[in-house]
Formats: structure tokens, sequence, C-alpha cells
């Protein structure tokens, strides 16, 4: 069965890295895959959270949001204390993520900011907003190694990738229509060392098979590794 943009199912969406979106900003990308874009940023503050306070090291934290207009119908802004539960889940999982690819420990005392703000979204925004991370990240540790304020310190790159089971098909990186009637779906994290960060599966309609996993984390695997050669095709990679 052809897909909604008539991908084959082990194809990416078209993804591209754009650096030094936003100036200002020690990091930062605005990364697109298919219709789906993410502005990603890094910003750098002195300190640390009161409870690190007595150890040594740096600390890095993120946070994520769709803008209004990401949606066909407009997204409410969220509000000083009253996040969404989504909007929570998906940047804890951005911070968790990235934290085991830097080593901390040789941070001096400050806190890396990472901000993921949804302009448009068809399916996928965690994982771009994950790659856009990522890809942030390492621009703003090049900048703070430059201006010699980090030494040593270089995170190892994270790709994050979409699978789903769709009409019983196994189906690399959902745009919007395909995951709003998977029977189930999978979001993969891994590193540039083929080792896995984070892997979240739930059945949507149906029960997944062992098989239906095995090859869904195989398709997530081989198209990291797609995203990965894209971010090194990028100029001004990191």
């Amino acid at each position: 069965m052809p897909r909604v943009d008539g991908r084959n199912p082990s194809d990416l969406r078209p993804i591209r890295f754009i650096p030094d979106f936003i100036p200002s900003a020690p990091g930062s990308c605005l990364i697109e895959c298919g219709r789906t874009r993410v502005v990603c940023t890094v910003s750098v503050e002195s300190g640390v959270p009161r409870w690190m306070e007595s150890r040594p090291g740096g600390w890095l934290t993120a946070e994520y949001a769709m803008l209004p207009g990401s949606t066909g119908r407009r997204k409410s802004r969220d509000r000083k204390g009253s996040v969404d539960g989504r909007t929570v889940e998906i940047q804890r999982l951005v911070g968790r993520v990235l934290r085991p690819t830097v080593d901390l420990a040789k941070l001096p005392p400050i806190t890396l900011f990472v901000d993921c703000d949804v302009l448009e979204a068809d399916g996928g925004t965690r994982t771009t907003a994950i790659n856009g991370a990522s890809f942030a990240l390492a621009a703003a540790l090049t900048k703070l190694r430059a201006e010699g304020r980090v030494d040593g310190v270089t995170p190892n790159m994270v790709g994050a990738a979409s699978v789903g089971v769709v009409g019983g098909e196994v189906l690399l990186d959902l745009a919007y229509e395909e995951d709003s009637r998977a029977d189930s779906d999978m979001n993969v994290v891994m590193d540039d060392q083929g080792g896995f960060l984070e892997v979240q599966a739930s059945a949507e309609r149906s029960p997944f098979s062992p098989a239906q996993l095995q090859s869904a984390l195989d398709l997530a695997a081989e198209g990291i590794r797609n995203i990965f050669v894209a971010r090194a095709e990028c100029d001004g990679d990191a």
C-alpha cells in the first residue's frame, strides 16, 4: 500500500539542518523533517540548580513548546504553572537523552538550556526536536571551546526516529496522517556509537508482535544512521 507521500516503508522524509538560525544563541538550528519544522537553541547561564551546588560540573535541561500556529487548530500557549502533560513528557525526554552524551562533570558550573519550539507540526515533533537539539548542542559546545569556556567536552551525536505499524506494515518516520491511524508506534533514540538512549513503544489500537518490534528497531536504527549522514553533509555542522 503506497504511503501518503509516496515514500517506501524504509524512507525518511526529506531532512534538513539549517545552522545558526538564531545568531544570538551560542548554538541553534532550524530543522525540517518533511513539513515538520522546529527551531532549536542552546543558551548558557552561569550557575547550576541548587541541588548540584555541592557537586563538580554543570547541568543541561530542556524545554519544548508548540507555537499557536503549528497545527491546523490553534495550539493554546502553555501558561506558567499549567504546562500540559505532553509538553512536560517531551521536554523531559529531550533533556534525558542529551545528558548522557555530554560529560557534565567536565563542565564549569554552568547550565545549558536547550529550547525546542515547533513552528509547524506534521508528525514526529519529538524526534525532530531531539535531532535538532543535538545539532544545536554540538554547535554551542564548539563555540564554548573556542572561547576557552569549556575544555575537552564534545557530545556524541544523538538521532531519533519514529516507527509505526500502519495497516499491518512497519513504516519509518510517520507523517501525521500515518501516525493518526497507526496500530502501534515507537520512538527510538540512539547515539552515534550505536547505543540506545531511549525506546518508547505503545500499542495504540492493537498489540504488536515480537517480529514487528524487532523490525521496527532495525528500521529505526537504519533511519537514524541516515539522519547522521544528513547532519554530517550539512554545511556548518558542529
